[in-house]
């Protein structure tokens, strides 16, 4: 009721509602622009207190990446501030859990494909701050999660004002998300099709032309007015004749037997972790000092692996280097997302898939030394792309990504081939996707939020 009289105050709110209501497309797209806007603008801020927290932990100085900062520490430092990092992370949510009641959708993706559209405030600052202690101080989890999360709430706090009914107040979130990603990996059709592709589950004009508004004004803001810098500098990519396809072929092989092994050692820390008799943050602690144990042995498991895999593109590894690196970082990651550190996998999909092309593609050169093949890097930018389809079972987002990331026409061949190959042989192994439980619904609530949106039959 409270609202209801707000929104009869203010007579923008009331316009603007009513052509929302009214599906006015002009007035739709003008509120995906400026959902793109505040969506790039939380990621922003999430992005800047993140580096304060580094720049603190790195005792004043700004570090280039979590590996720099942990290269700059003492061993018995890099063991002990995972753990510390996770333990204030784990009150946080402990806290939150047990003093903030639940409102709402706890992840973006529920509250879009089987939610309301309602995103809790209070819950999405707690679990963000938590994420901020947990990432910056080593956990291998990917920053890209909370900042989505923080970019649909502001979306859903701007159409709860509005007294938005479900249908039209998801849109709204689904393009804070999209705002989100985009600003996240400078990806704009990437992001657009994440959410239709993954989430929504149709590509459909009514959905992801909104989205696309908001990818662009996103896009806009973080890269052309912010000026960040693209999230991996990738090298120009090599296809040297039409029968290499063969051996991408063989790569997408490789990474569908691979992703559902790497999605089930996650399922299977979780489960672990969730054994142990302790609480939360005590949880979060060991998952910590699993990490700092890790990072003692190689500092280049903490954090997302950008800068490891901007290394492995640009320079000649040893492949017993990838294999360590790749060894090392797969425990790290599982241990952080087991532990209940708060994070995405996306981007450690990206490092696993990275490391794989370049074995693959350093074994490839040691068994034909003559030449004729594309450079290892090449096979690592494809093996991205082939890892990312094979766990998220969205393969025509995994190609673009890559396919902006690397701006190469010469890479869509190849790129296409793996990313299919490596879709189709992973579900078969594996029917559930990386976002399988974040989507879960079952058909009677769907059938429901239907009849209650004006399309229920």
């Amino acid at each position: 009721m409270a609202r209801d009289i707000r929104i009869r105050k203010s007579g923008w709110a009331s316009r603007l509602r009513s052509g929302l209501l009214a599906d006015k497309l002009p007035v739709t797209l003008c509120m995906a622009a400026l959902m793109g806007l505040a969506g790039a603008l939380a990621t922003v801020v999430f992005r800047e207190l993140l580096g304060w927290t580094q720049m603190l932990l790195g005792g004043g100085d700004v570090p280039h990446g979590m590996v720099s900062l942990a290269r700059g520490l003492d061993p018995w430092q890099r063991f002990l501030m995972p753990a510390a990092g996770g333990a204030i992370a784990g009150i946080i949510l402990q806290t939150a859990a047990r003093w903030l009641p639940r409102r709402g959708a706890a992840d973006y993706m529920e509250a879009i494909s089987i939610g309301r559209g309602v995103i809790g405030f209070r819950q999405t600052v707690a679990r963000s701050l938590s994420s901020i202690f947990s990432i910056g101080s080593g956990a291998s989890i990917g920053r890209e999660g909370p900042m989505v999360q923080l970019a649909a709430m502001c979306s859903s706090l701007a159409g709860r004002y509005l007294v938005l009914p479900p249908r039209h107040l998801r849109l709204l979130v689904a393009c804070g998300a999209t705002a989100g990603i985009t600003a996240a990996y400078n990806a704009p059709i990437a992001g657009a099709l994440f959410i239709s592709e993954i989430v929504y589950g149709v590509i459909s004009s009514a959905t992801l032309v909104p989205l696309a508004v908001a990818s662009v004004v996103a896009n806009i803001v973080t890269r052309q007015i912010l000026h960040y810098d693209a999230v991996f500098h990738m090298p120009h990519f090599e296809f040297v004749s039409g029968w290499e396809v063969i051996n991408y072929l063989g790569l997408g092989l490789i990474a569908g037997l691979a992703a559902p092994q790497f999605l089930r050692f996650l399922d299977i820390s979780r489960a672990a972790f969730g054994r142990l008799p302790f609480p939360l943050w005590a949880r979060m602690t060991v998952g910590g000092l699993i990490v700092g144990a890790l990072s003692v042995l190689n500092p280049e498991v903490w954090g997302n692996g950008y800068s490891v895999v901007n290394s492995m593109l640009h320079t000649q590894w040893a492949w017993q280097a990838v294999a360590a690196i790749l060894l090392l970082k797969t425990l790290a990651t599982a241990a952080s997302v087991g532990s209940g550190a708060v994070g995405g996998v996306f981007t450690p999909t990206l490092f696993v898939g990275a490391a794989l092309g370049a074995l693959y593609g350093t074994g490839l050169h040691g068994m034909f030394p003559a030449g004729g093949l594309s450079a290892v890097s090449s096979y690592a930018v494809v093996g991205m792309g082939a890892l990312l389809a094979a766990t998220t079972y969205a393969p025509l987002m995994s190609i673009l990504m890559i396919f902006e990331m690397t701006l190469s026409y010469e890479v869509m061949l190849p790129l296409m081939l793996a990313c299919m190959t490596g879709y189709v042989v992973a579900q078969r192994i594996r029917p559930d996707s990386v976002y399988a439980k974040s989507l879960a619904g079952n058909r009677l609530e769907q059938r429901v939020l239907a009849k209650e949106n004006g399309h229920g039959k």
